[in-house]
């Protein structure tokens, strides 16, 4: 069975910032499902280097607006949209003015990381879930790249579990290096708190997350794990195999070969019975 519909919930995408391995993977695997005649729907944040005039961003006022609350606080969800040109990929930003409009990835421009990472993924998190809802598009994949996407599986198999447009899919996360060194604070648990996500979720790895934690639970509650190098962050491919979850890894890997991991991962399982 094919992934016929493929949400790809990524950090980075060549052209909007400086070109890495991720921002090639965030361009090259839509586009590769595009060409397959893939349903495709695209996120990303909207960090503070990314020029909306140059690259022609625009607001989408019918999905824009809504507010969310992280840990007692009400941030703004903004949404804007670009398409990446000669192209058929349309790319949708995820903005904030506490969270991304005025701030960079994981550092500000002299080095120091943001206190308020782990937050800054939850808010991503549900954003990005919400406005699919909104869009009333319902994927068979769901496709998670880099740190700041770690929430969303947990979010998915959670919070969002019984949502009509997500009750199927399935979720890949792709683990890549990050410089994340600050821990999420110990009241992770509360930061995370929505419907039935909260601190039992994370109790696995105790209050204070530390990044390679963020990047286990993201595993923990994915269908499948992808590496984009042979070599990643020390015992997390270890903590993938250990939960039985299907992977793929390496250099070689091809845009082709993540969308036959996601028909792969779509399709397994989903003749079975439960009540059998």
């Amino acid at each position: 069975m094919k992934a016929e519909k493929i949400l790809f919930i990524t950090q980075e995408i060549n052209p909007y910032v400086p070109d890495s391995n991720l921002t090639a993977l965030g361009r090259d695997i839509p586009i590769a499902a595009l060409d397959l005649n893939r349903e495709v729907r695209t996120f990303m944040p909207k960090w503070g280097n990314i020029n909306e005039r140059r690259n022609q961003l625009h607001p989408v006022q019918r999905i824009s607006g809504m507010n969310l609350i992280i840990n007692d606080t009400d941030y703004q969800l903004i949404i804007k949209v670009a398409s990446i040109v000669g192209t058929r990929m349309q790319v949708y930003f995820i903005d904030d003015d506490d969270f991304f409009a005025k701030r960079l990835e994981e550092c500000d421009l002299e080095g120091k990381e943001y206190t308020d990472n782990f937050a800054r993924c939850v808010f991503y998190a549900r954003s990005v879930l919400e406005t699919v809802k909104k869009l009333r598009w319902t994927p068979d994949i769901v496709h998670c790249q880099g740190w700041i996407s770690s929430m969303v599986p947990l979010y998915l198999k959670t919070a969002y579990a019984d949502e009509p447009c997500f009750r199927d899919c399935r979720v890949v996360y792709t683990v890549s290096p990050n410089k994340l060194t600050l821990p999420s604070g110990e009241d992770a648990g509360q930061v995370i708190a929505y419907r039935n996500a909260g601190p039992d979720c994370i109790s696995e790895f105790g209050d204070n997350l530390m990044p390679n934690d963020w990047m286990k639970l993201a595993i923990k509650y994915s269908d499948g794990v992808a590496f984009e190098r042979n070599q990643p962050q020390s015992g997390i491919m270890r903590y993938a195999k250990d939960a039985g979850k299907p992977i793929i890894a390496g250099k070689g890997v091809t845009p082709n070969d993540y969308i036959d991991f996601f028909d792969q991962v779509w399709s397994e399982n989903r003749s079975v019975n439960p009540e059998d």
